[in-house]
């Protein structure tokens, strides 16, 4: 019962803590890959230590949970869980964090039925504004080009990802700006930037209450704007994907007084001409690292009786 409380109250630390820690820290501005790393290393130990919190409190209300988890294992380590006691609070515990469980699973399961139901509309939308002429297969295209007078340009998810841009984009659009464009929407593509958006939304729809995942759906809608920013400007150079940024969205009253939806556009701007330089490769390392061993924390609470006891 011990353990379980400890990863009880692990996850819910983390999850307070860690959003208030990353909205001080300056370095995701400039590290937004890493930055995106971190998120899901601290989310996926929130999610660890409720759901190994979640097993040992089953296992210590119930004895057929308890014969199934601790199976091959000797008795001793069973005697040093102490899992006799407090079957009443255990129960309830575990209780609660099925039902969670099994609320996280059904809100992604909608993420994903609306995000897979919104990508048919697109590829329906485009298929009427852009028919398919004799010859060509329906979302064959990487590349389709669409007659309006708004510039913009867009890339519609999936198995055979297309990237989408308009014939006011391409007058607007000068010298390698098109090609600075094109790169960041394929850096969305291919780091399947859509999986990271459906998830963080599940978790905060799901559970709007808890801040780190309400900070993890908000923080990857912006990170992963800034990520595919860095990975255009590291071939076009970052005043190329500035001067396409400002001439794509102009238009759109982004740069004037007053919020808009595209209110991170001219922060972004700003952000690829500033002259702040990058974290060092070592920093980066370190930072990658120990991000890499936060979910491990949950894994040597939960197992370090056991392994304590066979020692």
């Amino acid at each position: 019962m011990t353990v379980s409380l400890a990863l009880l109250l692990l996850g819910v630390l983390a999850a307070v803590v860690a959003p208030r820690l990353m909205s001080r820290a300056e370095w995701p501005e400039l590290e937004p890959v890493v930055a995106l790393w971190v998120w899901q290393c601290v989310v996926a130990a929130v999610l660890l230590s409720f759901a190994l919190s979640m097993i040992f409190s089953a296992a210590a209300a119930w004895g057929a949970v308890r014969g199934h988890v601790f199976a091959p294992a000797p008795q001793g380590v069973m005697e040093a869980y102490a899992l006799g006691a407090h079957r009443p609070w255990s129960a309830v515990i575990a209780v609660v964090l099925a039902s969670g469980g099994l609320w996280t699973a059904a809100m992604l399961s909608r993420e994903i039925h609306r995000a897979r139901r919104r990508r048919r509309q697109g590829r329906k939308d485009l298929l009427v504004r852009s028919p398919v002429l004799p010859g060509e297969e329906p979302g064959g295209a990487p590349l389709v080009v669409l007659e309006a007078e708004r510039p913009d340009a867009w890339w519609l998810p999936g198995t055979a990802p297309q990237l989408v841009i308009t014939t006011a984009a391409l007058r607007r659009l000068k010298g390698r700006q098109l090609d600075a464009v094109l790169a960041h929407e394929q850096g969305h593509a291919r780091a399947r930037h859509d999986w990271l958006r459906h998830c963080s939304g599940a978790l905060a729809n799901g559970f709007p209450q808890v801040p780190v995942f309400a900070a993890f759906r908000d923080e990857m809608h912006r990170l992963v704007e800034l990520a595919a920013d860095d990975v255009a400007s590291r071939r076009f150079g970052r005043r190329t994907i500035a001067l396409a940024l400002v001439e794509l969205n102009e238009d759109r009253g982004v740069f004037g007084p007053g919020t808009t939806p595209d209110a991170q556009v001219p922060q972004r701007v700003n952000r690829l001409l500033s002259s702040v330089p990058r974290l060092t490769a070592g920093r980066r390392l370190r930072l990658t690292a120990a991000a890499a061993l936060v979910p491990v924390i949950p894994l040597i609470i939960a197992f370090g009786p056991g392994l304590r006891a066979l020692g």
